[in-house]
């Protein structure tokens, strides 16, 4: 399962998360050899000390969870966790500006991460497809695309539902070979892992990295 590992990005995003939980979650990242952690912007610090010297890399969002942030706070968080040690940032678009038809604001969003981070990180986009109909993620995919974006990501984990695979499916059709595709909330196994990379999936948001490289069935939680 090493090959699922180095695809995982171990989280843990809840607002109670503490400095002990940070700990254990960079010590499993290390043990496991996982892509990346993915943490809250108040632990990137924390993470960025705990990993140096190692591969796995300090992902953290952006705009979470709710993405209505103005985009120049998005580029200000942004560069702020970059300087912290973040090499990776999962940012959250506009999604009521995509449903009103605003994608000149979407655009925007996106592009603010993107410049900010642009040469020091990675840029996913969290579209949060839960919310969406299937013309509005492939409108978010390919804005996103257009926008220099790295990666399109399907959930923050903390709406309406997590990634499915027809959502996967859908991305990937949109964004064509090149561009990550992130499924993100409700992976909880290996079976789940497997068909997310299966239908596209380049990297998985998992809470539960540890029980879906052991091939058990992990906690709930996104």
């Amino acid at each position: 399962m090493s090959s699922i590992a180095k695809m995982i990005d171990h989280t843990a995003l809840k607002a109670d998360v503490t400095k002990d939980q940070i700990v254990t979650l960079c010590e499993e990242a290390k043990q496991y050899q996982f892509a990346s952690v993915c943490v809250n912007p108040t632990w990137v610090e924390t993470a960025a000390t705990l990993l140096s010297n190692t591969d796995v890399k300090v992902c953290t969002v952006i705009g979470f969870p709710l993405g209505a942030n103005t985009p120049e706070t998005k580029a200000f968080e942004t560069n702020d966790a970059i300087e912290k040690g973040a090499t990776e940032v999962d940012m959250v678009i506009n999604i009521g500006a995509l449903k009103e038809g605003n994608f000149e604001l979407v655009d925007k969003d996106i592009r603010a991460v993107v410049e900010a981070a642009k040469g020091r990180a990675l840029t996913k986009v969290i579209i949060e497809t839960s919310l969406l109909t299937d013309n509005e993620k492939v409108k978010a995919c390919e804005i996103a695309v257009n926008a220099g974006a790295d990666f399109v990501k399907t959930s923050t984990g903390f709406s309406t539902g997590g990634a499915t695979i027809e959502d996967i499916k859908l991305m990937r059709q949109t964004v064509g070979p090149t561009i990550g595709v992130k499924a993100s909330g409700g992976v909880r196994d290996a079976k789940g892992a497997k068909d997310m990379i299966d239908a596209g999936a380049t990297r998985i948001g998992a809470s539960s990295g540890v029980a879906i490289v052991n091939g058990l069935t992990g906690s709930t939680d996104y």
